[in-house]
């Protein structure tokens, strides 16, 4: 087990909210409900599965802003995602301090609020979304230059929420070149 995790499994104890079963690597229902900023980084559950938690996370995303959708006009999308990526940052930075992780995988406050992005730029039909859905997971994974490095020099809730900004803006950018070859 890494010395982080070790030391937030030692740590878990003097925590009367996490039980001693605490698994830093693996959060639970209880962990997600001991803060409000637990359960905004772990995206109100849908980071919690033990499998490929940032796909349920951007999926949540997908559903969330459908519904949210009917309410916000671009102004209130653009207002939402600012708050969504500061409010995000806060909750990555202490959950991920709380976990021992800073960039745990159960943390997906920033898939939610990066793919929200996509989502509001291309506005389009269901395909567009299901392969913005894709490219997106995709970048998240491979994380492409710049992402990697961001991601390994920027330990904090800042860092965690920009890696996949920059994940949307390549699903962004690949998008429009399909949308531009297929108008050609």
């Amino acid at each position: 087990m890494p010395p982080a995790v070790m030391a937030a499994a030692e740590g878990a104890s003097h925590h009367p909210e996490v039980s001693a079963a605490f698994d830093p690597r693996r959060p639970g229902w209880r962990f997600l409900f001991s803060s409000p900023w637990h359960l905004i980084a772990l995206g109100f559950g849908s980071g919690l599965p033990r499998f490929a938690p940032g796909t349920w996370g951007t999926a949540f995303a997908w559903v969330s802003f459908v519904v949210l959708d009917r309410w916000l006009d671009d102004t209130g999308w653009a207002i939402a995602i600012a708050i969504g990526f500061v409010l995000g940052s806060v909750a990555a930075q202490r959950t991920g301090a709380r976990l021992g992780i800073i960039d745990s995988g159960h943390i997906v406050v920033d898939e939610i609020v990066a793919f929200w992005i996509v989502l509001w730029l291309t506005r389009s039909s269901a395909w567009t979304a299901a392969l913005a859905f894709v490219l997106f997971r995709m970048f998240d994974i491979a994380k492409p230059p710049p992402i990697k490095r961001l991601d390994a020099r920027i330990k904090n809730g800042f860092g965690v929420m920009l890696d996949d900004v920059v994940a949307a803006f390549y699903t962004l950018l690949l998008i429009a070149i399909f949308r531009r070859l297929a108008h050609a």
